[in-house]
């Protein structure tokens, strides 16, 4: 797994990468600041009871959430027991949850 800086190192990457491919003419300006909010996003983990009280927060079971973040009701599972941590693109998606709301994934 990639470290806290390694993981900086590459975001800083992508994000100059981004802006020469802006210069250059080939992504627009939004592409440009889509590509830079991903790279800002918060990827801290959660803790097992956090991740249970933003699905119980959305009023979901276990499966309906499985389903908005498009991963198996058993990950959920074990992230609320923590057995297991969420990483990747549904440690994004939680930490989006938990910031905007569940809603932001639904509409």
């Amino acid at each position: 797994m990639a470290t806290t800086e390694n993981r900086s190192r590459m975001l800083d990457e992508v994000r100059e990468v981004a802006g020469d491919l802006h210069k250059a003419g080939l992504i627009s300006k939004r592409r440009l600041e889509e590509y830079d909010a991903l790279c800002q996003m918060d990827d801290s983990q959660l803790p097992a009871p956090d991740i249970r009280e933003l699905r119980q927060k959305a009023q979901m079971s276990q499966s309906v959430f499985a389903a908005v973040l498009n991963v198996s009701v058993s990950s959920v599972q074990k992230w609320e027991t923590g057995e297991k941590k969420p990483s990747g693109a549904s440690l994004k998606l939680l930490n989006l949850v938990k910031r905007k709301g569940v809603e932001v994934l639904l509409y």
